[in-house]
């Protein structure tokens, strides 16, 4: 019993671990056979007999016997004398098994057999936790924060595993507080030590398209194909679907009634502005579908370095570019093509326009530079928009740009 005893007292800490009495019996075995060849160079004479359903294990020393004045080691040979008061038949050159108690490899020993069987322990957690998150790599998985710090977010799952979420993983307008649930990609699973370190993301496209698969039916069952996606995370995204069935409507499916199916993914993302457009193999019909809600004129493209020339009418310039340049941004990623902006309009006005940047003496150069990240840089591209819609579009105050088109109207009347 003493055996069992000492084994109890190793593997008290097993069903915290989840650690099936098999395994642990194994892990055990592989301890002990490390100890004895410390111990005595080589573990080959030693015989590990294992019995998980009593939670027991007998260690066996075989010995061969050898006349009492010819014992050379004794780890591997044993007198004859000694052997025949185990037996009192035994005669030389028989092989001799010993158990060996576990309470006789001392204090010690027993301290350090421990201290090893609960690192062989850690060790194993660790490697099965590696292997089944590296199975979830790509894929919506769900946990609480646990922990908010000023450069990640420590979440914690059901099972207690902790998982991290970079800042750089999360979306800007993302705000976490002690037990809140947090949907994001398992994206990677690094090795830190010895010590899996499984990262989050909610920032990756894959995320996107991993929340049209679970929130959209037919998108889930295969009816519809999420093609590509894009996204500037927190603030547009552009997604690609296609259908093999000519009866389904795959932007309508995914959008749903006045939005209604989009809606909880755009809730998820921080109300990230999602367009929808149907993928085609027509590089041109691809194209003016990604620069929506521009209406495209005409393209010209250029296959071999990838460029497209797309012409437009000057109020569609802005609504092509988008705020920021979003929008042609991420047309561009979409389609796999350097979009080119042409203006198309009246030659005369044209003729006579001014770039803004020759109004820095009048105007500031941020306020100057607010109205070319929507694609208005000359003087009439801006006299021509809605003071409101400008407002909407920009960071500029109403004051403000009423004063921009107030300088801009005197240069053209004076």
């Amino acid at each position: 019993m003493e055996n069992i005893a000492l084994i109890e007292s190793f593997s008290e800490f097993k069903d915290d671990k989840l650690i099936d009495r098999v395994t642990l019996m194994a892990i055990l075995e592989d301890v002990f056979r490390n100890a004895l060849k410390k111990k005595f160079g080589s573990d080959d004479n030693f015989d590990i007999i294992i019995n998980p359903d009593k939670g027991d294990m007998e260690i066996w020393q075989r010995r061969v016997i050898v006349a009492d004045d010819d014992l050379d080691l004794d780890h591997l040979e044993i007198t004859l004398t000694d052997a025949r008061k185990i037996e009192p038949d035994f005669e030389i050159g028989e092989e001799v098994s010993e158990e060996v108690k576990l309470i006789d490899l001392g204090r010690r020993a027993i301290l350090a057999l421990r201290q090893n069987l609960i690192s062989k322990i850690h060790e194993h957690d660790n490697t099965n936790l590696y292997k089944q998150f590296k199975d979830l790599i790509g894929e919506i998985y769900t946990a609480e924060v646990h922990h908010v710090r000023p450069r990640v977010v420590i979440l914690v799952d059901d099972e207690g595993n902790e998982i991290v979420l970079p800042k750089e993983k999360q979306i800007p307008s993302d705000f976490f507080r002690k037990g809140d649930n947090v949907r994001g990609i398992i994206e990677n699973v690094e090795l830190k030590g010895n010590k899996p370190q499984i990262i989050m993301s909610r920032t990756s496209e894959k995320f996107l398209e991993k929340l049209f698969e679970q929130e959209i039916p037919e998108v889930f069952d295969g009816l519809i194909m999420v093609k590509n996606v894009v996204r500037i995370p927190g603030e547009k995204a552009k997604v690609a679907v296609d259908s093999y069935d000519d009866r389904i409507d795959p932007v309508g499916a995914c959008v749903g009634m006045k939005g209604s199916r989009i809606h909880g993914i755009v809730r998820e993302l921080g109300n990230e502005n999602i367009d929808v457009i149907n993928y085609t193999t027509n590089t041109q019909l691809y194209i003016t579908r990604a620069l929506s809600p521009a209406k495209v004129s005409s393209i010209k493209i250029d296959e071999e370095n990838k460029r497209a020339e797309v012409f437009l009418k000057l109020e569609e310039v802005s609504k092509a570019i988008g705020r920021g340049g979003h929008n042609i941004k991420l047309a561009g990623q979409l389609t796999g093509y350097e979009l080119d902006v042409i203006r198309e309009g009246n030659v005369a006005e044209e003729e006579d326009d001014v770039e803004l940047t020759e109004f820095s003496d009048e105007i500031e150069a941020w306020v100057i530079e607010e109205f070319a990240k929507i694609g208005l840089d000359t003087a009439r591209s801006i006299l021509k928009q809605d003071v409101n819609d400008l407002v909407r579009r920009t960071d500029l105050e109403e004051e403000t740009i009423l004063d921009v088109m107030k300088i801009l109207n005197d240069e053209f009347n004076s």
